[in-house]
This record gives C-alpha cells, sequence and structure tokens, in this order.
C-alpha cells in the first residue's frame, strides 16, 4: 500500500518537471501552432490547446485500465492515478483560478498560490512562440513573489 501511495506521488511530482519540459520545448515548439491557441484572445470557450488535455487524459486512462486489467503491470493504474491527480490540480489551478474559464469568486492572500498566478500571468505577457518566461503550472520560483 505505501508503494501504490509513493508511487502516485511521485508521479504527481514527476508530471511537474514533465509539464515544465513540455510546455518550454513542446508547447513553445513542435505544437505551437496548437498551444497558440491559448495565448491569444479569442471567442467562445474551446481552444486549440486543449487537446493536450485530452492526450494526457487518455493516457492516464489507458494506463489505469491496463494496470487494472493485468496483474503483472498493476503499477501502471498508480502511474495513471498520479496523472490524473496531477491533471485535475492543472485544472482546477489553471483553467478555473487563473484563466476564469469556469466563472467563480476566487481571492487568495496565500503567497504559493499568488506567487505561481504572478508567474503565469508574466508567461502570458508574451503571445508569441519564443520569448516566454515561467513555463511551471503548480510551482513557481520565488522571483514571482511581491515585493
Amino acid at each position: 500500500m505505501f508503494l501504490n501511495i509513493l508511487l502516485v506521488v511521485g508521479t504527481f511530482v514527476f508530471m511537474e518537471g514533465f509539464a515544465w519540459f513540455a510546455h518550454k520545448y513542446i508547447m513553445h515548439g513542435l505544437m505551437w501552432n496548437w498551444h497558440e491557441s491559448h495565448h491569444v484572445h479569442h471567442k467562445g470557450w474551446w481552444e486549440t490547446n486543449d487537446l493536450f488535455g485530452i492526450i494526457f487524459g487518455v493516457t492516464a486512462t489507458a494506463l489505469i485500465v491496463i494496470g487494472s486489467e493485468i496483474e503483472s503491470l498493476r503499477w501502471l493504474m498508480y502511474v495513471g492515478f498520479g496523472i490524473t491527480l496531477y491533471g485535475i490540480s492543472y485544472f482546477i489551478f489553471h483553467d478555473v483560478i487563473v484563466h476564469r474559464r469556469v466563472k467563480i469568486k476566487f481571492k487568495t492572500k496565500n503567497r504559493y498560490l499568488n506567487r505561481i498566478i504572478r508567474a503565469h500571468y508574466v508567461h502570458h505577457k508574451v503571445h508569441e512562440r519564443d520569448g516566454a518566461e515561467a513555463f511551471g503550472f503548480l510551482y513557481a520560483p520565488k522571483k514571482y513573489e511581491k515585493s
């Protein structure tokens, strides 16, 4: 049981590093044609960028199903749970809190939340493929803390 929990938590933590890498080198690189929709103003709720979430969701679901069906690959189920928890956290932070894609009232005095929100706003000051900074989603260096 402890190893399974460790695998879920470890995968969750790994996903922040993977998301940073994917955001910087894939979304702002080879797949900019999808991600650009997230950096420009648009009407409607759908962004082509949302396809990344679908890909991660399908991947996590496949890992959970494979891991639950094949005893020798049971560990994949816990990796899928970790990816899913990261995806839920990402959605709440990024889509609900920062971009207000779900309309709720939210104000915080929490230094951590304010720092990652500020870092994300700094990221969105650049509307081009190159020149952006702050590629993390759930972590931002202290330099983004309000002085």
